[in-house]
C-alpha cells in the first residue's frame, strides 16, 4: 500500500478531519503532509480529532466553576447600590422641572424695564 492510499484510509478512520477542510482551516494537502512527516499514530491529530463532546464538557465544567466562585452577596449589594443611584436619579428627573422653571424665571430678569438714568444731561 503507497502512502496515498494510506492517508486514504487514515482519513476514513477520522471523518472529523473532513469538517476542517470545508471551513477552511486547513486542506487536504496540508493533512497529507502532517500525515506524510509525523504519521497516523502521532499526537499531532489530538487536535484535529478530538471529540466536540469532550471540548463542551471541559468549557461547561469551567463555566459551572466560575458561577460557583461568585459571591451572591457581593452582586446583591452592587445590585442595591445601583438602585440607589436609579432612585435617586428618578427623584431628581422628577424635581427638575420645577427648578429649571425657577431658574428661567431668574434669568429673565425684572417684569418692567429700569428707566434709563441720565448721569449727564445729553
Amino acid at each position: 500500500m503507497n502512502k496515498k492510499e494510506a492517508f486514504r484510509e487514515f482519513i476514513k478512520e477520522r471523518p472529523q478531519l473532513a469538517n476542517y477542510v470545508e471551513n477552511g482551516q486547513m486542506t487536504w494537502q496540508k493533512f497529507f503532509e502532517l500525515y506524510d512527516l509525523y504519521g497516523a499514530e502521532s499526537s499531532v491529530w489530538d487536535k484535529y480529532t478530538t471529540d466536540r463532546a469532550t471540548n463542551l464538557t471541559d468549557g461547561l465544567s469551567k463555566i459551572s466553576n466560575m458561577v460557583k466562585k461568585v459571591d451572591m452577596n457581593s452582586i446583591k449589594n452592587h445590585i442595591n447600590t445601583a438602585q440607589k443611584a436609579l432612585d435617586l436619579v428618578q427623584d431628581f428627573a422628577t424635581k427638575k422641572p420645577d427648578a429649571a422653571a425657577e431658574l428661567t424665571s431668574l434669568n429673565k430678569g425684572p417684569a418692567s424695564p429700569r428707566p434709563l438714568n441720565k448721569f449727564f444731561e445729553d
